[in-house]
């Protein structure tokens, strides 16, 4: 959803999905940050690195929020996860105004990626902020191939992303991450 707004933060875990949502907001011509949460998962340390390449490659800003005491998981589906995230993030925003992006697709089984999802957390910010801040999921139709051939297409710095969800030197093959895109460098 993109507003007359033209400020924007996305949350930038560093991979394809995040980083193609960057891409995006980059080419409305938005005045963009990005925000990484480490939230104590196994692959914070690689996620990181690779937002701050992302973020150097499209030099904008980024900004890190460390949360401590959470229950270390080891990938997959995390209940509350982009809740939380966007949660962090409108906590995070350093303007009345403006979009919090988020890079999640169709295609998955997670209740969090989903129209009903973004719908539900709208609301709960529109009463945070009186629909002056909203939330921005551009690649929500699409399925991940498409945000793959997007992200070739627009020029997205795949060689910097990172997506392992068991913090391994990718691809590990065992996390569905990596499955993902050994299947797309695959095509």
């Amino acid at each position: 959803m993109v507003s007359a707004a033209k400020e924007a933060m996305v949350l930038l875990s560093g991979g394809v999905d995040s980083t193609a949502c960057v891409a995006f907001y980059v080419s409305q011509g938005f005045s963009l940050s990005a925000l990484f949460v480490d939230y104590g998962q196994l692959s914070s340390h690689l996620e990181n690195e690779a937002a701050a390449a992302v973020c150097e490659h499209y030099r904008i800003p980024l900004q890190i929020t460390e949360i401590s005491g959470l229950r270390q998981r080891s990938g997959g589906y995390i209940p509350g996860r982009n809740a939380f995230l966007l949660y962090t993030a409108l906590l995070a925003f350093r303007s009345d105004t403006g979009i919090i992006g988020i890079g999640i697709h169709s295609g998955t089984t997670y209740q969090d990626c989903s129209e009903h999802f973004v719908k539900e957390m709208q609301s709960s910010f529109d009463l945070y902020t009186d629909g002056r801040i909203s939330i921005g999921a551009p690649l929500l139709r699409w399925n991940k191939l498409e945000v793959w051939h997007y992200s070739q297409n627009a020029g997205v710095p795949l060689h910097l992303t990172y997506s392992c969800e068991l913090g391994r030197k990718q691809p590990c093959g065992a996390c569905l991450s990596c499955k993902d895109t050994e299947a797309l460098h695959a095509r």
